[in-house]
Protein backbone atom coordinates (compact mmCIF):
# COMPACT_ATOMS: atom_id res chain seq x y z
CA UNK A 1 0.00 0.00 0.00
CA UNK A 2 1.23 3.42 -1.19
CA UNK A 3 1.71 6.09 1.36
CA UNK A 4 -0.24 9.10 1.60
CA UNK A 5 0.68 12.25 -0.18
CA UNK A 6 -0.45 14.07 3.59
CA UNK A 7 1.75 11.18 5.34
CA UNK A 8 4.07 12.16 2.97
CA UNK A 9 4.10 15.77 3.35
CA UNK A 10 3.36 15.38 7.13
CA UNK A 11 6.44 12.96 7.78
CA UNK A 12 9.30 15.07 6.11
CA UNK A 13 8.13 17.95 7.60
CA UNK A 14 8.53 16.51 10.92
CA UNK A 15 11.68 14.87 9.63
CA UNK A 16 13.27 18.66 9.09
CA UNK A 17 11.61 20.24 12.74
CA UNK A 18 12.91 17.50 14.62
CA UNK A 19 16.17 17.06 13.37
CA UNK A 20 16.78 20.52 13.18
CA UNK A 21 16.28 21.55 16.26
CA UNK A 22 17.91 18.17 17.78
CA UNK A 23 21.14 19.27 15.95
CA UNK A 24 21.09 22.75 17.96
CA UNK A 25 19.45 21.28 21.38
CA UNK A 26 22.01 17.98 21.52
CA UNK A 27 25.44 20.31 20.87
CA UNK A 28 26.59 19.29 24.15
CA UNK A 29 26.21 15.70 23.72
CA UNK A 30 28.42 16.31 20.48
CA UNK A 31 31.14 17.72 22.08
CA UNK A 32 31.30 14.64 24.78
CA UNK A 33 31.23 12.31 22.38
CA UNK A 34 34.01 14.56 20.06
CA UNK A 35 36.31 14.51 23.61
CA UNK A 36 35.38 10.22 24.50
CA UNK A 37 36.44 9.75 20.66
CA UNK A 38 40.06 11.36 20.70
CA UNK A 39 40.73 10.46 24.02
CA UNK A 40 39.29 6.63 23.67
CA UNK A 41 41.24 6.48 20.43
CA UNK A 42 42.72 9.15 18.51
CA UNK A 43 41.97 9.37 14.78
CA UNK A 44 39.24 10.38 12.89
CA UNK A 45 35.88 11.70 14.89
CA UNK A 46 33.51 10.41 12.22
CA UNK A 47 32.26 7.33 9.92
CA UNK A 48 31.26 8.18 6.71
CA UNK A 49 29.91 5.06 4.91
CA UNK A 50 28.47 4.72 1.68
CA UNK A 51 24.41 3.24 2.07
CA UNK A 52 21.60 3.18 0.47
CA UNK A 53 18.40 4.61 0.70
CA UNK A 54 14.83 5.07 -1.03
CA UNK A 55 14.78 3.68 -5.03
CA UNK A 56 18.34 2.02 -3.74
CA UNK A 57 20.14 5.59 -4.09
CA UNK A 58 23.54 5.69 -2.46
CA UNK A 59 24.40 8.21 -0.07
CA UNK A 60 26.99 8.95 2.10
CA UNK A 61 25.82 8.55 5.85
CA UNK A 62 27.34 10.29 8.97
CA UNK A 63 28.26 8.79 12.50
CA UNK A 64 30.44 8.85 15.35
CA UNK A 65 33.63 6.56 14.82
CA UNK A 66 33.37 3.66 17.58
CA UNK A 67 35.64 0.89 15.78
CA UNK A 68 38.91 1.11 15.17
CA UNK A 69 39.82 2.15 11.68
CA UNK A 70 40.77 -0.80 9.30
CA UNK A 71 40.39 -0.39 5.65
CA UNK A 72 39.87 -3.94 4.93
CA UNK A 73 36.99 -4.06 6.64
CA UNK A 74 34.08 -6.45 5.60
CA UNK A 75 30.94 -4.92 4.83
CA UNK A 76 28.61 -7.91 3.39
CA UNK A 77 28.60 -8.99 7.05
CA UNK A 78 25.51 -7.72 9.23
CA UNK A 79 26.98 -7.72 12.36
CA UNK A 80 29.69 -4.91 13.53
CA UNK A 81 33.11 -6.28 14.13
CA UNK A 82 32.77 -6.36 17.99
CA UNK A 83 37.05 -7.18 18.18
CA UNK A 84 37.39 -2.97 16.60
CA UNK A 85 35.01 -1.50 19.10
CA UNK A 86 36.61 0.25 21.63
CA UNK A 87 35.40 1.20 25.03
CA UNK A 88 33.84 4.26 24.60
CA UNK A 89 32.21 3.29 21.30
CA UNK A 90 30.28 0.21 23.09
CA UNK A 91 29.08 3.39 25.34
CA UNK A 92 27.60 5.54 22.30
CA UNK A 93 26.47 2.36 20.22
CA UNK A 94 24.55 1.03 23.30
CA UNK A 95 23.03 4.59 23.87
CA UNK A 96 22.70 5.52 19.83
CA UNK A 97 24.75 8.48 20.34
CA UNK A 98 27.34 7.23 17.72
CA UNK A 99 24.00 7.89 15.00
CA UNK A 100 23.58 10.90 15.90
CA UNK A 101 25.73 12.75 13.18
CA UNK A 102 22.35 11.13 10.70
CA UNK A 103 20.05 13.55 12.26
CA UNK A 104 21.84 15.94 9.32
CA UNK A 105 21.15 12.95 6.50
CA UNK A 106 17.58 13.52 8.18
CA UNK A 107 17.71 17.06 7.74
CA UNK A 108 19.08 16.91 4.35
CA UNK A 109 16.74 14.22 2.96
CA UNK A 110 18.91 11.44 2.46
CA UNK A 111 17.08 9.19 5.49
CA UNK A 112 13.99 10.14 7.69
CA UNK A 113 13.68 10.10 11.47
CA UNK A 114 11.39 6.20 10.75
CA UNK A 115 12.03 3.79 8.09
CA UNK A 116 14.64 0.90 7.34
CA UNK A 117 18.15 0.92 8.52
CA UNK A 118 20.35 2.17 5.78
CA UNK A 119 21.92 -0.72 4.40
CA UNK A 120 25.62 -1.24 2.95
CA UNK A 121 25.77 -1.52 -0.65
CA UNK A 122 27.90 -5.16 -0.44
CA UNK A 123 24.54 -5.91 1.64
CA UNK A 124 21.48 -4.97 -0.84
CA UNK A 125 21.89 -8.48 -1.74
CA UNK A 126 20.54 -9.47 1.51
CA UNK A 127 18.34 -6.42 2.86
CA UNK A 128 17.13 -5.18 -0.78
CA UNK A 129 16.59 -8.15 -2.32
CA UNK A 130 13.79 -10.77 -3.13
CA UNK A 131 11.40 -9.99 -1.00
CA UNK A 132 12.56 -7.46 0.47
CA UNK A 133 12.87 -5.50 -2.52
CA UNK A 134 9.65 -3.63 -1.24
CA UNK A 135 11.63 -1.96 1.38
CA UNK A 136 13.58 0.41 -1.30
CA UNK A 137 10.37 1.77 -2.08
CA UNK A 138 10.98 4.30 1.59
CA UNK A 139 13.75 6.41 3.03
CA UNK A 140 16.00 4.85 5.10
CA UNK A 141 15.19 6.17 8.52
CA UNK A 142 17.05 5.96 12.05
CA UNK A 143 14.67 3.93 14.03
CA UNK A 144 12.22 1.33 12.51
CA UNK A 145 10.15 -1.71 14.22
CA UNK A 146 13.50 -4.22 12.85
CA UNK A 147 15.75 -1.53 14.36
CA UNK A 148 14.72 -1.86 17.73
CA UNK A 149 14.69 -5.54 17.43
CA UNK A 150 17.97 -5.98 16.82
CA UNK A 151 18.89 -3.07 19.29
CA UNK A 152 16.89 -5.55 22.08
CA UNK A 153 18.12 -9.20 20.81
CA UNK A 154 20.52 -8.94 18.01
CA UNK A 155 22.73 -7.07 19.62
CA UNK A 156 23.15 -9.94 22.14
CA UNK A 157 24.86 -12.28 19.52
CA UNK A 158 27.97 -11.53 17.97
CA UNK A 159 28.64 -14.41 16.32
CA UNK A 160 27.59 -14.12 12.68
CA UNK A 161 26.78 -17.65 11.83
CA UNK A 162 24.03 -17.34 14.37
CA UNK A 163 23.14 -14.00 13.64
CA UNK A 164 22.11 -14.64 10.52
CA UNK A 165 20.68 -18.15 11.50
CA UNK A 166 18.72 -16.63 15.04
CA UNK A 167 18.11 -12.79 14.05
CA UNK A 168 18.26 -12.01 10.13
CA UNK A 169 15.22 -13.59 9.14
CA UNK A 170 12.90 -11.79 11.82
CA UNK A 171 15.24 -8.31 11.01
CA UNK A 172 14.46 -8.90 7.60
CA UNK A 173 11.00 -9.19 7.84
CA UNK A 174 10.21 -6.55 10.28
CA UNK A 175 11.33 -4.22 7.81
CA UNK A 176 8.88 -5.49 4.95
CA UNK A 177 6.37 -5.05 7.87
CA UNK A 178 7.17 -1.59 8.31
CA UNK A 179 6.34 -1.16 4.52
CA UNK A 180 2.58 -2.25 4.90
CA UNK A 181 2.36 -0.41 8.09
CA UNK A 182 3.56 3.32 7.46
CA UNK A 183 0.98 6.11 9.21
CA UNK A 184 1.84 8.89 11.27
CA UNK A 185 0.96 7.81 14.62
CA UNK A 186 2.73 4.24 13.89
CA UNK A 187 5.72 6.48 13.40
CA UNK A 188 5.22 8.12 16.53
CA UNK A 189 4.88 4.91 18.16
CA UNK A 190 8.20 3.63 16.77
CA UNK A 191 10.12 6.90 18.12
CA UNK A 192 8.25 6.53 21.64
CA UNK A 193 9.03 2.79 21.59
CA UNK A 194 13.15 4.08 20.42
CA UNK A 195 13.32 6.37 23.75
CA UNK A 196 12.20 3.56 25.87
CA UNK A 197 14.55 0.70 24.73
CA UNK A 198 17.62 3.82 25.04
CA UNK A 199 16.21 4.49 28.83
CA UNK A 200 15.80 0.69 29.44
CA UNK A 201 19.78 -0.01 28.61
CA UNK A 202 21.12 2.79 30.79
CA UNK A 203 19.03 1.87 33.90
CA UNK A 204 19.60 -1.98 32.74
CA UNK A 205 15.98 -2.75 31.94
CA UNK A 206 15.49 -4.35 28.88
CA UNK A 207 11.99 -3.45 27.14
CA UNK A 208 11.33 -7.10 26.96
CA UNK A 209 7.27 -6.05 26.28
CA UNK A 210 8.83 -4.10 22.94
CA UNK A 211 10.72 -6.69 22.01
CA UNK A 212 7.83 -9.38 21.90
CA UNK A 213 5.64 -6.64 19.94
CA UNK A 214 7.98 -6.92 17.23
CA UNK A 215 8.44 -10.77 17.16
CA UNK A 216 4.44 -11.01 17.44
CA UNK A 217 4.38 -8.63 14.51
CA UNK A 218 6.10 -11.06 12.52
CA UNK A 219 4.72 -14.18 13.32
CA UNK A 220 0.94 -12.15 13.00
CA UNK A 221 2.18 -11.62 9.16
CA UNK A 222 3.02 -15.58 8.76
CA UNK A 223 0.46 -16.37 10.13
CA UNK A 224 -1.97 -14.48 7.62
CA UNK A 225 0.32 -15.72 4.75
CA UNK A 226 -0.06 -19.59 5.58
CA UNK A 227 -4.82 -19.04 6.03
CA UNK A 228 -4.46 -17.20 2.45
Amino acid sequence: MKPSLFYRFIKRAFDIGASGIALIVLIPVWIIAIIGILISDPGPIFYFANRVTKNNRTFKMYKFRSMRVDKSANEKSLRPDQDRIFPFGKFIRATKIDELPQLLNVFLGDMAVVGPRPAAVDQIPITRGGENAIVAQVKAGLTSPAALYDYLYGDEIEDEAEYMEKVAPTRLALDRFYIGKQTVFYDIKLIWYTVLCILGTIIKKPQKKILKEMIDAVNGDRRALDEV
